[in-house]
């Protein structure tokens, strides 16, 4: 084994066991949010003002961490992404003792960088130039996610319980596992990415460094029509999951559910994104990237007619939740490995920086008018207005696919 493979499979290990502990700390910001924000702003239609703020703050601090990243390294971004998301924890939980709303947006603000964190993750997998795995690379990144975002949804309760032994707010005690999960996060980042992947890549490739900027990133994706719709399909495919998956726990609570239930249907969600990404990012290595992003709106159609038609049955709902994973997780795979494969060298994490933010504003679009959807038309109503943006995908997937095939 080359020494290149050695550092890469090193990078891979360490990126995995960080997104471990990244996802057991964040599982709880869109599902506990949603129901906090409902609590302290007295309404249903500022519910999915989590979902909005944890999105939009993940989409701003997404360009200032890839540049971070570009002038001094993974290692240093990625640490200081999860020690931001540490204060916002903090913050959560102080907004429900003073019940102030403003402040709760605040702290979901900053858990964003959380997010933010765990998506340049899956581009540091891919630093290192080993042709022909780009797609397994970002699958396994992805995957590590699964075991700390299934299993935190079902700690709610014993979160809880946690929370009210220590005196705190209700519905807050869960954001204590965040804090001790993003500790843990940063420590790794930052001792373990030893050499770091982005400034090795840099190195062996021999690259000077040039000035980069949001335009620079924009004129990259206007002349070249690949990685324009791949970020065209990552943003538009995480909008349909944050509009629907936001709403799902207000949906449940309002059918009558407790927290157990609704960390069930959502840790079986996050299951479907998470737990296949390996086997997705082979297949898009294998039958082809566009393909696999054609599959994966095929199966959030499948998961809108689930959860839109059944929508007053938990099962259905709950189905309908696990396919939306999947979808999101073919799309999302598919799509990252794409761009990372079809913009320059020294634009990558320039133009990743740019995806990553365009994702979060478009899912933080959606959460945004999510909860006016719900007061207006029902679940239901909501789940059928996404095929809007599938249908976009749709369309494109075609388009792309006959001009670019190797792909």
């Amino acid at each position: 084994m080359s020494e290149l493979e050695q550092i890469q499979r090193r990078t891979i290990r360490v990126l995995a066991l960080g997104q471990v502990l990244g996802g057991f700390g964040l599982g709880s910001v869109l599902s506990i949010g949603s129901l906090l924000a409902r609590d302290l702003s007295g309404s249903e239609s500022w519910a999915g003002a989590a979902a909005t703020f944890s999105t939009l703050g993940a989409a701003i601090w997404a360009i200032p961490l890839s540049r971070l990243a570009y002038a001094r390294g993974r290692r240093v971004s990625l640490a200081t992404g999860a020690a931001l998301a540490i204060s916002g924890a903090v913050t959560v939980i102080e907004s429900a003792h003073l019940r102030f709303f403003p402040l709760l947006l605040l702290g979901i603000f900053l858990l964003g960088a959380g997010s933010a964190t765990a998506l340049q993750a899956r581009f540091a997998a891919t630093d290192i130039p080993i042709i022909g795995r780009s797609g397994r690379s970002i699958g396994i990144v992805v995957w590590a996610t699964t075991v700390g975002a299934v299993t935190s949804p079902n700690l709610f309760g014993p979160g809880e319980q946690l929370g009210h032994w220590l005196g705190l707010p209700p519905m807050t005690g869960p954001f204590l596992l965040t804090v001790a999960a993003q500790i843990s996060s940063t420590l790794i980042f930052w001792f373990g990415l030893k050499p770091d992947p982005l400034l090795y890549a840099q190195k062996i490739q021999a690259k000077t460094k040039h000035k980069i900027s949001i335009r620079s990133a924009l004129q990259t994706l206007k002349i070249n029509s690949v990685p324009r719709f791949a970020v065209f399909s990552i943003a538009l495919s995480h909008m349909v999951m944050v509009s629907v998956m936001a709403m799902t726990p207000v949906h449940m609570q309002d059918l009558g559910y407790d927290l157990v239930v609704v960390g069930f249907t959502i840790s079986l969600h996050v299951a479907g994104m998470y737990a296949l990404s390996p086997v997705m990012g082979y297949l898009a290595d294998k039958i082809g990237k566009v393909q696999l992003i054609l599959i994966g709106q095929l199966l959030s159609i499948a998961a809108i007619a689930f959860a839109g038609i059944g929508h007053m049955d938990r099962w259905q709902v709950t189905i309908g939740l696990a396919l939306l994973g999947l979808g999101w997780s073919a799309s999302t795979v598919a799509a990252s490995a794409l761009l990372s494969s079809s913009v320059p060298a020294n634009e990558k994490t320039n133009v990743q920086g740019v995806s990553d933010s365009s994702m979060n504003l478009s899912g933080a679009l959606g959460g945004g008018i999510a909860g006016t959807i719900l007061s207006a038309a029902a679940f239901n109503g909501l789940n059928f207005l996404t095929l809007i943006p599938v249908t976009v995908v749709l369309i494109l997937s075609f388009w792309i696919f006959s001009r670019a095939k190797s792909f």
